[in-house]
C-alpha cells in the first residue's frame, strides 16, 4: 500500500485543471478626484480652525485615532476593542474558517486510516453450506483490521477545494480587519457627535440665560411704559422657543451616550464613560493619504471581495475536475480468530485495491454546475469592481469634505463673530431706546443660529477627518497584530 501511494503522490502535480487565480490589477490612476485637490486647506483662527496638509503617499498609523490627541478617546477605543461583541463575533468567525481549513486539509490531502474491530456470535447450519449431514455450528468470530483509503488528486479537485477554503480564511481575516476599522471609526465619530451636541447644549443654555436677562429688561421697560405688552409677549415667545430646543438636544446627547456604551460593550446604565468636549480634541493637521494604486491593497472591504473572487475561481476548478475520472486507492490489514487471545497470533488477512469512477451521464448536471461556477465568478468579479469603485468614491468624498469643511468653518466663524457683535450692539441700542424690539429679536435669532452652525462646522471637520481615515483603510497594515500578520502574508 505504501509503495503504491508513494507513486501516486509523485504524479499529483502533473495535471491540475484551471483556472489559476490572478489578483486583479489595481486601478491605474494617480489621483482620487477629477481635479487635483489642494495640498493645504484654508485656515481659520480658533478651535478646529487650523489648516490641514495632505501628505500624499504616506501611511496612516494603525492607531489612527491617536492623531486626535485625546486620552479619553484613546482609552474608550481600546475598551471597545476589548469588549465589543461584534468584534468578538468576527474573531470567532475567523476561527471557524481556520478550523474548517484544517479539517479540509486533513480530509483531502492525507489518506484516511481507520481501525476496525468486531466480535460476532454466529450459528451456521450445514444445510446452508450444502452439507445437511454436518449439522449446525455455534461460534464467536473476532475481527480486527486497519483500513486505508486515499482519493488520488490527479486533476487537482482536492487542491482547488483547499484553495477555496484558504480564500474563505482570507475573507474572514479581512472581515475582522473591517469590523475593527468600523468599530474604531464609529467610536470616534460618535464621540465627536457627543462633543458637538454637548457644545450645542452649552450654547443654547447661554442663549437662554441671555434671553432671560433681556426679558427682565423688557418687563421693566414695560412697567415704565417704554414698550408695549406685545414686546414682552414677543420676548417670552422667543425665550420659550429657545427652551423648546433644549430637550431635543438633551435627548440626542443621551442617545449618543447610550450608543457609546453599546460600542464599548457596556450597558447604558453602566457608568465610567468619559465625557467628550470639542476643546478636548485636537484636529489632525498632517493627513496621510495613501496613493490610489495602494488603496485596493489596503481597504479591508476590497481585500475581502478579492478573497471571494479567489474562492469563486477555485470553485470553477472543482466543478471542472468533477468531469474527469476519480481514482481511489484502498487497503486493509488485519486478522480473524475464533478466540480473542489468538486474534493477532493467527494468519493475517489483507487486501489492496484501486477504484476508478468516470462520470458518463448525469443529464448535463456536471457541465451545468461548471457553467454556474463560471457565472458565479463573473458575479464576484462585478462585485469586486463595485467595491473598488465605492472605495475610491469614499476617499474622493472625504477629501472634498475636508476642503469644504475648512471653507465652511471659515465662513461660519466670520458669521458667528458678526452675529455676536451685532447682538451686543443691538442690546445696547435697545436699552437706550435707539432701535425697536423687533430688531433686537432678529439679532438674537441670528446669533443663536450662527452659534449652533459654528459648533456643527467645527464638529464636521473632526468627523470628516475620521471618515477619511476610515476610507483609506485605517492603517492596519502598518502595525499588524498577530492575526493580521498572516493576512498581510496571505495564503496565496
Amino acid at each position: 500500500v505504501a509503495i503504491v501511494m508513494s507513486g501516486a503522490l509523485a504524479i499529483l502535480s502533473a495535471c491540475t485543471v484551471g483556472p489559476d487565480f490572478v489578483r486583479p490589477t489595481p486601478p491605474q490612476t494617480d489621483r482620487y478626484t477629477e481635479t487635483p485637490m489642494p495640498d493645504t486647506t484654508v485656515e481659520t483662527p480658533g478651535m478646529a480652525g487650523a489648516a490641514q496638509r495632505l501628505e500624499r503617499g504616506a501611511d496612516l498609523p494603525a492607531q489612527w485615532w491617536a492623531l486626535f490627541h485625546s486620552e479619553s478617546l484613546d482609552s474608550l477605543v481600546r475598551a471597545a476593542i476589548a469588549d465589543n461583541p461584534t468584534l468578538a463575533a468576527a474573531q470567532a468567525a475567523l476561527r471557524v474558517a481556520q478550523e474548517n481549513l484544517a479539517a479540509g486539509r486533513g480530509e483531502l490531502l492525507y489518506p484516511a486510516v481507520d481501525a476496525h474491530g468486531s466480535a460476532t456470535r454466529q450459528k451456521i447450519s450445514g444445510s446452508s453450506l450444502g452439507a445437511p449431514g454436518v449439522g449446525t455450528s455455534l461460534f464467536t468470530l473476532y475481527n480486527a483490521n486497519v483500513g486505508v483509503s486515499y482519493l488520488l488528486d490527479v486533476f487537482g479537485r482536492e487542491r482547488r477545494e483547499i484553495e477555496g477554503l484558504e480564500s474563505l480564511v482570507d475573507y474572514q481575516k479581512y472581515q475582522l480587519v473591517g469590523a475593527h476599522l468600523a468599530l474604531t471609526s464609529n467610536v470616534v465619530t460618535t464621540a465627536v457627535h457627543e462633543a458637538a451636541v454637548r457644545a450645542q447644549v452649552r450654547s443654547t443654555n447661554e442663549i437662554i440665560a441671555a434671553q432671560e436677562r433681556q426679558l427682565q429688561v423688557v418687563e421693566r421697560q414695560f412697567q415704565l411704559g417704554a414698550v408695549s405688552r406685545s414686546d414682552v409677549l414677543a420676548q417670552q415667545t422667543q425665550l420659550a422657543q429657545t427652551k423648546a430646543t433644549l430637550p431635543v438636544l438633551e435627548r440626542d446627547l443621551a442617545r449618543t451616550r447610550h450608543q457609546l456604551a453599546a460600542l464599548a460593550g457596556r450597558l447604558p446604565s453602566d457608568g465610567g464613560l468619559p465625557q467628550f468636549e470639542l476643546a478636548g480634541l485636537t484636529l489632525p493637521q498632517e493627513i496621510p493619504v495613501s496613493l490610489p494604486s495602494s488603496l485596493a491593497r489596503q481597504r479591508p472591504d476590497i481585500l475581502a471581495s478579492e478573497a471571494l473572487l479567489h474562492q469563486a475561481s477555485a470553485d470553477i476548478g472543482v466543478a471542472t475536475a468533477n468531469l474527469y475520472p476519480q481514482i481511489t486507492l484502498t487497503g486493509s490489514f488485519g486478522g480473524q480468530s475464533l478466540r480473542l487471545a489468538d486474534l493477532f497470533a493467527g494468519p493475517s488477512v489483507w487486501s489492496i485495491g484501486a477504484g476508478l469512477l468516470q462520470p458518463l451521464f448525469h443529464g448535463g448536471a456536471l457541465t451545468a454546475k461548471r457553467r454556474a461556477a463560471i457565472a458565479a465568478y463573473d458575479q464576484a468579479a462585478a462585485q469586486y469592481r463595485e467595491t473598488v469603485l465605492l472605495g475610491f468614491q469614499n476617499v474622493a468624498d472625504a477629501l472634498h469634505a475636508l476642503d469644504d469643511d475648512a471653507r465652511v468653518l471659515q465662513a461660519e466663524a466670520s458669521a458667528e463673530a458678526s452675529a455676536r457683535e451685532g447682538l451686543t450692539l443691538a442690546e445696547r441700542q435697545f436699552n437706550l431706546g435707539a432701535i425697536s424690539y423687533l430688531t433686537l429679536l432678529n439679532a438674537q435669532r441670528q446669533y443663536h443660529l450662527a452659534a449652533i452652525a459654528l459648533t456643527q462646522a467645527q464638529a464636521n471637520r473632526y468627523a470628516d477627518t475620521a471618515a477619511l481615515f476610515q476610507a483609506l483603510g485605517g492603517g492596519w497594515w502598518t502595525q499588524p497584530s498577530a492575526a493580521d500578520a498572516s493576512v498581510s502574508g496571505g495564503t496565496r
